[in-house]
């Protein structure tokens, strides 16, 4: 979270643009390095740029969709490719196991939903996919969820960001506080799942 708060995200969008942005959301959908990268924040602030004239909108939320389940579909051939080898991965400064066992929990306990639902959830939302193709899910049912989460997530809350903008004069000066709210939000499911099976534990 330090990491995204020292980062001038209006500034970062507009410089990388449209192929910048589709890039960093095409990374953490799909590539196991890429779950550090801020999806959710990025998704909203682009948005909201495009309604102040920085962004075209209908390009931005092609771009965006097609990138989102474009990485979806890396990582499931990813773990179909690798398979098992992606649980003795040793830790390192980026990677951590305990990625891959939180991930496996969602995944066990929601199924194929788990593909949907994970794209609202930091970090879960990179390795779920792999998950998905080390189970070997059914192909057309993976592309199927595959492209609804993709379109829920990256066409939703970019919208929602152009919306928002639309909406409410000078947005962009409560833009910190509104991306630190969408880190927490985003952040809370995955807290209260660690609560609820500590409780459980105990």
């Amino acid at each position: 979270m330090d990491f995204l708060l020292n980062i001038d995200l209006p500034a970062l969008i507009t410089t990388i643009g449209y192929v910048g942005v589709s890039l960093i959301i095409f990374a953490e959908s799909g590539l196991f390095f890429g779950f550090f990268l801020p999806g959710d924040s990025l998704l909203f602030t682009a948005g909201l740029l495009a309604s102040q004239g920085y962004f075209n909108i209908i390009l931005l939320v092609l771009g965006i969709s097609i990138a989102a389940i474009l990485g979806d579909q890396i990582g499931y051939l990813f773990g179909m490719k690798i398979g098992p080898k992606i649980f003795t991965k040793d830790d390192s400064f980026f990677f951590k196991k305990k990625y891959i066992v939180d991930a496996e929990n969602f995944y066990n306990k929601h199924g194929k939903k788990a593909v949907v639902m994970a794209r609202f959830l930091p970090v879960v939302r990179t390795f779920i996919p792999i998950l998905a193709g080390v189970g070997k899910m059914h192909y057309a049912t993976f592309v199927t969820y595959n492209v609804i989460g993709g379109l829920i997530w990256g066409a939703g809350l970019t919208l929602l960001g152009y919306f928002l903008g639309q909406q409410i004069p000078n947005i962009d000066k409560y833009l910190l506080p509104i991306i630190l709210a969408i880190i927490i939000l985003s952040f809370l499911p995955t807290v209260f799942s660690y609560i609820y099976n500590k409780l459980k534990k105990c």
